[in-house]
């Protein structure tokens, strides 16, 4: 994958993946912008992943009180996996935050982390800052299926993450193109920057209520398609790690 241009490279982007969220963009924006105030220079990218509703235009309409920020849209749902990549492809920052657009991860993570591990001079193998959630605020179904995804991964990737289903995490650039893309790529973020050679820490997050909208996870679809991937996954990591330079 090329590099973004490096032209004006902000600290940081913060990258957003839509799938009808109305109603808590707005919202969301305004607080990137409080919370991130005074920090890391930023910019903020959705990514509207063929939404039926008006996630575009409430995108649209809260970006126009960024300073940096861009909307960009597929043609039709391609997956969270999809609206991820078509993020890292565009991202100019030299750290990419990720963030659910139901508003549940907390923006205020995001400063706490960068002001405690980047700021101060991050080690350099560090790749990922992945996001535990102190308290969960799903359903029944989602906490279920989303514990026994967690365990069975672990056991069989060994990435010694305890929950790989937060949508926080905040990766190195170069570590996100040095990844390798399929339809499920999200659910295994960790164990796919640990291959590509970089470490992984994990650390306590904030978890809130949704805003407005349903989840968009059912438990046999989540299960199956976890499943699916995860085959793919253990074969994967067996066939080695890339080969890191060092000068």
């Amino acid at each position: 994958m090329q590099d973004a241009p490096p032209d004006a490279r902000p600290d940081l982007t913060v990258l957003v993946p839509l799938y009808n969220e109305a109603g808590n963009i707005a919202a969301l924006t305004r607080e990137i912008a409080q919370v991130l105030e005074g920090g890391p220079s930023f910019e903020l990218i959705y990514v509207d992943d063929g939404s039926a509703d008006d996630s575009a235009e409430e995108a649209r309409a809260a970006l126009a009180e960024i300073a940096d920020g861009k909307l960009l849209q597929h043609e039709q749902r391609a997956g969270k996996s999809a609206a991820l990549w078509t993020g890292f492809k565009a991202a100019r920052g030299r750290w990419i935050q990720l963030l659910d657009g139901d508003g549940q991860n907390d923006p205020a993570d995001t400063r706490r982390l960068w002001d405690e591990i980047i700021a101060p001079g991050a080690d350099p193998e560090l790749g990922l800052i992945a996001g535990r959630r102190r308290t969960r605020n799903d359903g029944g179904v989602k906490w279920l299926s989303s514990r026994l995804a967690n365990g069975i991964r672990r056991a069989a990737l060994r990435d010694d993450s305890t929950d790989t289903g937060c949508g926080f995490k905040l990766i190195k650039a170069e570590a996100a193109r040095d990844l390798a893309y399929f339809g499920g790529m999200h659910r295994f973020l960790p164990a796919l920057v640990k291959r590509a050679g970089y470490t992984v820490i994990e650390t306590p997050v904030n978890d809130r209520p949704r805003g407005a909208g349903v989840s968009k996870y059912g438990f046999f679809g989540r299960l199956g398609a976890g499943i699916a991937d995860l085959l793919g996954m253990m074969w994967l990591v067996r066939r080695g790690r890339y080969g890191r330079v060092r000068e």
